[in-house]
């Protein structure tokens, strides 16, 4: 692969049904394991302060430091993108479940809140780059932008689930029902309309974490609550191991950078001259 063929690929993949099934499975896990964590290991629902503030720290420094290693990393790397989303939304779970409950804002206002800054994020990305296609993420500023923006869209992804399923009187399984049926319409308005493909990717990529916040508290909460009472480290477990064997299985390959097709072109032009 020469100089030319490698700038015009992004570090993050291609979209694919598989990036969208991995994708549901990653937001399922940081769910799962947010909760494991929280509720379980540090017993969040006695200690509620503490337990969500120290899951906050513990994801927060697991997805600084992954950040940091892909935007360090020369080339796309599937295990490394897929280990940062999953800490993104890990951290999205426990950040929003402090916000809501610690600090006693409600979904409501947390939801409102998250939605302001993933605005603000897409606003500064946009003014700076003049757009917020994730097909450009190839410089360490267009990655600082877009991790941001995920990590803020996980964070209110948590926070519209809860506030669906719990403020709202949804339940778990009714509330999953209503992120996929809105998903449905964003695959129809992508096949059968003109909406641009930027905002649909948002839009999609905001709604499948309440979905898989959805799915895994409707596998891990009490069953008074719900839920399935199923054991949320074991959950993790399968759910992680399920997605480890999509990453073998499914094609992982770049994203291309449609601004240096062109150059792509020229350098192959030239090299056949």
């Amino acid at each position: 692969m020469n100089d030319v063929t490698k700038q015009t690929l992004t570090k993050v993949p291609a979209v694919t049904l598989g990036f969208w099934v991995i994708k549901i499975l990653a937001t399922t896990l940081g769910e799962t394991g947010g909760d494991a964590v929280t509720m379980t290991i540090f017993h969040a629902d006695t200690h509620k302060n503490w337990g969500y503030l120290l899951g906050v720290t513990i994801f927060g420094g697991a997805l600084v430091a992954l950040v940091a290693a892909q935007i360090l990393a020369k080339r796309f790397h599937p295990t490394l993108y897929w280990a940062t989303i999953v800490a993104s939304t890990t951290f999205g779970t426990t950040l929003a479940d402090f916000a809501d409950r610690s600090l006693g804002i409600g979904y409501t206002g947390g939801s409102l809140l998250l939605l302001g800054c993933v605005l603000t994020t897409l606003g500064l990305w946009r003014w700076s780059e003049g757009t917020v296609s994730v097909s450009t993420v190839s410089t360490p500023k267009v990655e600082a932008f877009y991790w941001a923006t995920i990590t803020f869209s996980q964070t209110l992804g948590t926070a519209l689930g809860d506030w669906l399923a719990d403020t709202r009187g949804f339940g778990y399984e009714r509330g999953a029902l209503v992120f996929t049926a809105g998903l449905a319409v964003v695959v129809a308005l992508y096949y059968w309309t003109g909406v641009s493909r930027v905002t649909l990717f948002w839009v999609a990529f905001i709604l499948t974490r309440p979905l898989g916040a959805t799915v895994g508290d409707f596998l891990d909460k009490p069953v008074a609550n719900g839920g399935l009472a199923l054991s949320r480290p074991l959950a993790s477990a399968v759910i992680a191991g399920i997605i480890v064997v999509l990453l073998i299985v499914l094609p992982q390959r770049p994203g291309r950078h449609p601004g240096k097709a062109e150059g792509e072109a020229a350098e192959t032009a030239r090299d056949v001259a």
